[in-house]
């Protein structure tokens, strides 16, 4: 069976460049539209409104320009208006070859808004087709606040097709203008339309306000819409458009009668590449594109897709150049740790991975979610813990750093089994902890190793709750070694490590097992 063309024209540098706060720059107009013509593989492209401002004439330019000397000119579209040709003259003078006329969809539109009779705005549009004719520019027609037009004045938007099929046009443009359809109106109106107009093309535009756009983009394509008008990322003004990455999904997932060009691994690049000029974060639940849909979290889920992929579907990562991960937090379990650890190519005996698991859940409990690359950090804190037995411990203790003040610490800690509590002030939180512990082991005429090293370090590309290894090479009269505290407060895993060290010191056989390389 031959499948149904459908087209994809994506909007987002014009109706997303309507979403509160976004105005994009020249050279990033320029960008995002090489990227969806020649990466992504869309149709058409519409990139801006006529008339606004001279950067937006200026990106035009720049586009038409790029598209010419690449032989897709005829690609690129700008949203133009009924104004006695100032539109046109706009368009020459930024080089464009496709006109996309707003007009009047609805009976309400053009009575309360530009107060004129039915003919009066059909001849005005067909002056306007025709000087774009003389002029070498082709014409689509959008049907502003169509949706409501057949909702509350149906004769009216029939009316208006009947005259807009006399007319030398490319392409006829529905707009879901206020995004009120629901699928089943989307469905009864467009196919009413195809059976009226079989040889007239139609694209649909759907605006997110009930977040209805991805479905009633299924419902346009079942009633036989020739295209789409979508954007990266669901931009757009208010809830924004029918969002580009879902309804390609679901267009090839659920709709195998019709093809689309849109070329799936190159989505979630765009998307992160608009997130980042536009400044408007992907929610992180998105589908397709957001940083948790292709993220297993709990451990019951890993289990079941090591166990014949019982938890995957059809939305498979690597369609967009994504890779599925196992979160890992107080949720994991042993199946979702022995998934990261393969990726790293590391493999625990039963015992170790049962401590690393634990350990996870307990770093979960204060961070919610714990890397893969934090993983190796979190075994050899918990390979090197096991075989030291902790006799002495760090009770409690406050840290404090006000500005004007010097930070200070009061510590609490079981040495010999007798409980010591001293306060400190130092250059800093971990400075002042350090003179208070040794306030508590003079004492008990204990003499401390001294700290001649000192460094922390995260996981490469992670965050500001990414865990803290920090590493301390300490230095007795006859001996040097490193101790390692793991935690998401830098402070805190500075102290770990130190608590580490005294437990060392309890023993000489343990001083000597811990040496350099701990």
């Amino acid at each position: 069976m031959k499948r149904r063309r459908i087209e994809i024209m994506d909007t987002t540098l014009r109706d997303g460049e309507q979403t509160s706060g976004v105005s994009f720059s020249v050279s990033e107009k320029l960008t995002i539209a090489q990227l969806l013509l020649e990466e992504l593989h869309v149709d058409r492209v519409e990139v801006a409104s006529a008339r606004v401002s001279q950067g937006e004439f200026e990106a035009v330019k720049a586009i038409t320009k790029w598209a010419d000397n690449h032989s897709c000119l005829n690609r690129v579209e700008v949203l133009s208006f009924v104004d006695n040709g100032t539109s046109i003259a706009w368009m020459q003078r930024a080089g464009v070859q496709v006109q996309n006329l707003l007009t009047k969809g609805s009976l309400n539109h053009l009575t309360h808004q530009l107060r004129k009779t039915p003919q009066q705005h059909f001849d005005e549009v067909a002056a306007v087709i025709e000087l774009a004719e003389g002029n070498g520019i082709a014409t689509n027609v959008y049907l502003e606040d169509w949706s409501n037009g057949m909702r509350h004045s149906p004769d009216y938007v029939l009316q208006y097709l009947d005259f807009l099929a006399t007319q030398p046009i490319k392409r006829i443009l529905l707009p879901d203008t206020l995004g009120i359809l629901t699928p089943s109106e989307t469905l009864e109106y467009i196919s009413a339309l195809r059976i009226r107009y079989p040889k007239t093309h139609i694209d649909f535009h759907a605006h997110n306000d009930y977040d209805l756009g991805t479905a009633n983009v299924v419902e346009a394509v079942k009633a036989g819409v020739n295209g789409l008008h979508l954007t990266v990322n669901g931009m757009g003004e208010r809830a924004g458009n029918a969002p580009l990455a879902s309804a390609v999904a679901v267009i090839n997932d659920f709709l195998p009668e019709v093809e689309i060009k849109v070329k799936e691994s190159y989505i979630y690049t765009i998307s992160k590449l608009v997130e980042t000029f536009s400044g408007v974060r992907i929610p992180a639940n998105k589908p397709v594109v957001g940083d948790n849909v292709f993220t297993q979290t709990a451990g019951i889920h890993a289990d079941g897709d090591n166990k014949n992929n019982l938890y995957y579907n059809d939305l498979l990562p690597e369609r967009f150049g994504r890779k599925r991960k196992y979160a890992l937090g107080k949720t994991s379990g042993k199946a979702n740790i022995e998934k990261n650890l393969q990726e790293l190519g590391l493999k625990l005996n039963e015992e170790d991975l049962r401590k690393v698991t634990q350990r996870v859940i307990e770093l979960g409990d204060k961070k919610e979610t714990v890397t893969k690359e934090d993983l190796p950090y979190i075994i050899s804190d918990v390979l090197t813990t096991k075989a030291l037995q902790e006799k002495i411990l760090v009770e409690s203790y406050v840290l404090t750093h006000s500005k004007g003040l010097r930070p200070s610490a009061t510590v609490a800690v079981w040495i010999n089994g007798a409980l010591f509590e001293e306060h400190a002030q130092g250059d800093g939180q971990f400075d002042a902890f350090m003179i208070a512990l040794k306030r508590a082991y003079t004492k008990n005429k204990i003499k401390l190793p001294k700290l001649v090293d000192y460094s922390v370090r995260i996981a490469p590309g992670s965050n500001t709750d990414a865990l803290c290894e920090t590493t301390i090479t300490w230095e007795t009269d006859n001996k040097t070694f490193l101790t390692r505290g793991l935690d998401s407060d830098q402070t805190v895993s500075a102290i770990k490590a130190t608590q580490r060290m005294l437990n060392i010191l309890l023993n000489v056989d343990q001083l000597e097992a811990a040496s350099i390389t701990e």
